[in-house]
């Protein structure tokens, strides 16, 4: 296995949540690819292809974008799918000659940012009909020579955020438009993982493997705060989800702590450790008052009361749940299911998304 792959495998175990090549949209699924739903009448779960990672919806709320870095075995290139949102079928898909991981979305739908975290650079593509519009390759490298993975990628009024996974990581700032770097803060500890922006503090928050939480101040560009909310107990923090009305914000570790943290945005106190297992991705819905858990080594998505933690439902989604969307009016939640990787980094099967109706 050469340097590069077990870069990459540490990478996709850790879920870390001028192109040459032609962009297709096509519209007809794969053979392989099947739509079942489930007894629960509420779940639809679709086999779609291997790789599969981040999703955002089109803020017109007609069509689901999945990322997929497709096969890691003796496979170039990925696909980024385009999905009903309602029934899951593909209605286009753009093939690309690296691999995807995490995404997002200009406000108006017509642009979508892609990482590729394999080779260390960002892609944006017309919604339209798939094609890529720009590029940006980072010039950070690791010791053996090897791109700093870029793992999530938030969008605010016009700037893109890039978390760099490296050791000490960093985080690109760029020009969404013109996908020109602006700035590359630098000593964001070891990986940076998971990125949230809070419209109460005005600041960027990022999670890295080192247990901390940084404090960005998106002004100045620079690290304000860097808090340890577990103190030296070792952690690999993930993903950020943030409850605006009572300055919560929680935060995954499925690695080191097995757990979710509840912190003060604005102190960083720990308000409580939730006890619920190991824990991946996060969302909050403010419109039902709920907090969903994805949890890659029971293979469940947990509900769970915002207010008193307790679990609400439970979904049992093998093998790993992984990535997590909510919908705008908070009342559909989509999932991708991972399979789990072979020693030559096979799987057996195609990964899942799966749509939620939440009653």
């Amino acid at each position: 296995m050469t340097k590069k792959m077990s870069a990459l495998a540490l990478l996709i175990a850790a879920s870390l949540s001028g192109c040459a090549v032609q962009q297709t949209a096509t519209s007809a699924p794969a053979a392989r690819k099947t739509i079942t739903a489930p007894a629960e009448t509420d779940v639809i779960k679709r086999e779609l292809a291997d790789g599969l990672y981040e999703m955002v919806l089109n803020p017109k709320g007609d069509a689901l974008f999945v990322a997929s870095a497709e096969g890691f075995k003796d496979v170039q290139g990925g696909v980024i799918y385009k999905l009903d949102p309602a029934t899951l079928k593909t209605i286009g898909r753009s093939h690309t000659d690296l691999k995807n991981f995490a995404l997002a979305i200009s406000p108006d739908g017509q642009t979508l940012y892609v990482t590729h975290s394999l080779d260390g650079g960002i892609g944006a593509f017309n919604t339209a009909d798939g094609k890529i519009i720009k590029r940006l390759m980072f010039t950070e490298r690791n010791k053996e020579g090897f791109p700093f993975g870029a793992r999530e990628i938030l969008l605010h009024e016009g700037t893109l955020y890039v978390g760099g996974v490296g050791d000490p990581g960093v985080i690109w700032v760029v020009d969404a438009k013109t996908l020109k770097l602006k700035k590359t803060i630098k000593n964001a500890g070891q990986w940076v993982t998971g990125l949230l922006w809070s419209e109460q503090t005005d600041r960027l928050y990022a999670a890295n493997g080192g247990g901390e939480i940084l404090v960005v101040n998106p002004h100045t560009n620079k690290i304000e705060k860097r808090w340890k909310p577990l103190g030296d107990k070792p952690a690999l923090l993930l993903n950020l989800a943030e409850d605006t009305a009572t300055g919560r914000l929680f935060v995954t570790d499925n690695s080191k702590a097995k757990t979710t943290l509840v912190l003060n945005i604005h102190t960083g106190d720990v308000i409580k450790l939730l006890d619920v297992g190991d824990s991946l991705a996060v969302k909050f819905n403010a419109r039902r008052n709920e907090l969903y858990i994805t949890q890659r080594e029971s293979g469940k998505l947990l509900s769970l009361d915002a207010t008193t933690y307790a679990v609400k439902q439970s979904w049992d989604l093998p093998p790993n749940p992984n990535s997590l969307l909510l919908s705008a009016d908070g009342q559909t939640l989509y999932v991708t299911v991972k399979q789990p990787f072979n020693k030559d980094h096979s799987t057996n099967g195609p990964d899942s998304v799966v749509r939620i109706a939440l009653n």
